[in-house]
């Protein structure tokens, strides 16, 4: 790209609770293939999650301050209207497995179908993070097993101090 071209923006969207080492394998991905990258965590208390969304974006912003070109932030409602409010280019999701790819699919021609201009680009984490997910670490911290392997220090301790309450 020259100077004339504009930089390339993409919302990397999720719940992130908690943030995962899978996530941040993700956005690793994502921030050597755009100039700019927002992490979007999504302030949708609909689906119960253990850490507010203020909660959550202070356990990622830790882990991303090595990402010159990375953003954390808040959204609520359709993710296209903040993309597009973002002037983002492109929407970035991890696809762990197969059994992720039915949803994210339907979700991404959904997203086209309302935001014709706002592609959204597949990232595969590495084949160690794949059977990992927030739900799977947070059962597992819930019944006092050790996460450290899954998440960074910073959200291990986190989830061991949420669930000795």
């Amino acid at each position: 790209m020259g100077p004339e071209d504009p930089m390339r923006h993409c919302i990397y969207p999720g719940t992130f609770d908690p943030i995962t080492r899978g996530h941040l394998d993700v956005l690793a991905r994502a921030s050597n293939l755009f100039d700019r990258v927002t992490v979007a965590v999504a302030d949708n208390a609909g689906k119960g999650p253990l850490f507010s969304a203020e909660q959550r974006v202070a356990l990622i912003r830790p882990n991303v301050t090595g990402f010159t070109n990375v953003a954390v932030t808040t959204f609520d409602g359709l993710l296209v209207e903040f993309a597009v409010r973002e002037k983002a280019h492109a929407i970035i999701r991890g696809l762990r497995a197969l059994s992720d790819f039915e949803f994210e699919f339907n979700m991404a021609l959904m997203n086209r179908h309302l935001e014709p201009q706002l592609e959204t680009i597949f990232v595969m984490p590495n084949e160690q993070f794949s059977y990992t997910s927030s739900s799977l670490v947070k059962q597992v911290a819930r019944l006092g097993g050790q996460v450290g392997h899954f998440v960074p220090p910073n959200v291990a301790e986190a989830l061991q101090a949420a669930f000795r309450k």
